[in-house]
């Protein structure tokens, strides 16, 4: 096994890994864990530490009076604190560093997302992948938050499950990759939110627009959206939608 030392390529690593597990999950027995300690050549069990240590950095943990040791904590915040500046940047990275060890490239890992882009060159490919792979990544982050279960249905098919952003990616650069602007939601209502025909306010209450509510003595609203009526999400482990994009969406996108 290896010096206590961490690097930063495994800090990374070890962060990638936490924003994908739920909080339950951060023990010796995730298998998660005990992949990434054979990719490190480490314990389980510092792995396991390690992201309980980067738990102890996040904000949402902190105000649950989640501890860790110090030391360890000293090494993570810093990773913690280039995620809070630079989401896009630090989320690539470390799953381009992650796609190596496991496939050998992002283009083998990724294959499915980015076959068609095969023609584009230099600039504009960059681009391009950087902003696949986030997707991606950011699905995967949000799933995890809500237990891979839909917030209004309860759905638990992940092929069914999207990650809503609630302020669109083209409309906010900063906060596309904020684990509290994304909401898991399965296609028909990811589809509804994000045409505006549903709203989510403060309280986290679905709230069915003027458009929608023209069709109340239909079959399909009976069924699908008058039993949402002011009904309560179900909510996330860590990363709740954060109030003021929800108040963008109700404002800015859904149907008054």
């Amino acid at each position: 096994m290896k010096a206590n030392l961490w690097s930063r390529e495994e800090l990374i690593l070890a962060f990638n890994l936490y924003l994908k597990l739920p909080f339950g999950k951060l023990h010796t027995r995730t298998p998660e864990v005990q992949e990434l300690a054979i990719m490190l050549g480490r314990s389980v069990n510092s792995i396991a530490i390690r992201l309980t240590n980067f738990a102890s950095c996040d904000p949402y943990h902190q105000n649950r009076g989640v501890k860790g040791m110090v030391g360890g904590i000293r090494q993570c915040q810093p990773i913690w604190d280039e995620f809070a500046q630079n989401r896009d940047s630090l989320l690539f990275e470390s799953e381009r560093i992650l796609a190596e060890k496991e496939t050998g490239s992002l283009e083998i890992k990724y294959k499915d997302i980015l076959s068609d882009i095969s023609d584009l060159k230099g600039e504009t490919k960059i681009r391009e992948v950087k902003t696949r792979v986030n997707q991606d990544v950011f699905r995967q982050i949000v799933l995890a938050n809500y237990n891979k279960k839909c917030a209004i249905t309860g759905i638990d098919i992940p092929d069914l499950l999207f990650a809503s952003h609630i302020i669109p990616w083209s409309k906010n650069e900063q906060e596309r990759l904020n684990p509290e602007n994304g909401i898991c939601l399965s296609a028909l209502y990811d589809k509804a939110f994000d045409k505006g025909l549903i709203g989510i306010n403060e309280r986290y209450e679905i709230k069915l627009s003027a458009k929608l509510n023209k069709n109340r003595g239909k079959d399909y609203f009976i069924k699908h959206f008058l039993p949402l009526e002011s009904v309560k999400l179900h909510l996330p482990q860590k990363y709740f939608p954060n109030p003021k994009f929800l108040q963008w969406h109700l404002d800015t996108i859904f149907d008054k």
